[in-house]
């Protein structure tokens, strides 16, 4: 039997947005979003918050996830990576699982249908050691102009002029949720491992939150998406 490990990441040193991983989203805490969805999720066994604050994890423990320590003051800077966090809660945790799952707290449009999805195609690939949730480019990439001097300038000029259908799809990471055998990427230091495979996510479900105009957009287009289910 395959065991997953959910790991949701949570520092409380957040200074754009206060106290960013438990305001209020549309009336609850925003990492109650993702706590929820996993704590719904058939696949996933375990559900841990790795956090330096006391207030994240009370909210985080309110909404039935487990806060098993609180982060090192090592990881708990701003240069801390995700992968670090991680490594932190694997080295620290008793059990063995075959699989973790990470997920960021403001990720307010994960659902569990997405995480029983993902973990459903990563198990039935057998080359793969990771999954990703990735957002196509909303523009083509090839049509990317840069500033030089006072002008701007085609970083692709051959690609400028031709039709976007005819243009390679270009993705980028959604910074939603990764999916990853623990040994791989301990090997490799990084969650988007060699052999990882992209889920496409739709872009009405999902948005980057790294200002309150950010937050306020991210609030109207889950009100928005609430509407059409």
């Amino acid at each position: 039997m395959t065991k997953i490990l959910a790991i949701i990441p949570a520092r409380g040193g957040s200074k754009r947005i206060p106290q960013k991983n438990i305001k209020y989203f549309l009336g609850q805490p925003i990492i109650s979003y993702p706590i929820n969805a996993l704590l719904s999720s058939t696949r996933i066994d375990t559900l841990f918050v790795s956090t330096d604050c006391k207030n994240i994890r009370s909210v985080a423990e309110k909404f039935g996830a487990t806060v098993p320590f609180m982060r090192s003051d090592k990881n708990s800077d701003d240069f801390a990576t995700t992968y670090e966090v991680i490594e932190e809660v694997l080295t620290r945790c008793d059990e063995e699982y075959d699989f973790v799952c990470c997920v960021y707290p403001t990720s307010a449009f994960v659902t569990t249908e997405m995480i029983d999805c993902a973990v459903d195609i990563l198990k039935s690939d057998d080359t793969a050691t990771s999954i990703a949730g990735v957002l196509e480019y909303s523009h083509p990439i090839q049509r990317a102009l840069r500033v030089e001097g006072k002008y701007v300038v085609s970083t692709q000029p051959d690609c400028y002029n031709m039709r976007s259908q005819d243009l390679e799809k270009i993705y980028h990471d959604a910074g939603q949720f990764y999916i990853f055998s623990p040994k791989a990427v301990r090997q490799e230091k990084k969650l988007i491992t060699k052999d990882c495979i992209p889920f496409i996510i739709n872009p009405n479900l999902a948005h980057d939150i790294d200002t309150q105009e950010d937050w306020d957009l991210a609030e109207l287009k889950y009100q928005f998406m609430s509407l059409k289910v």
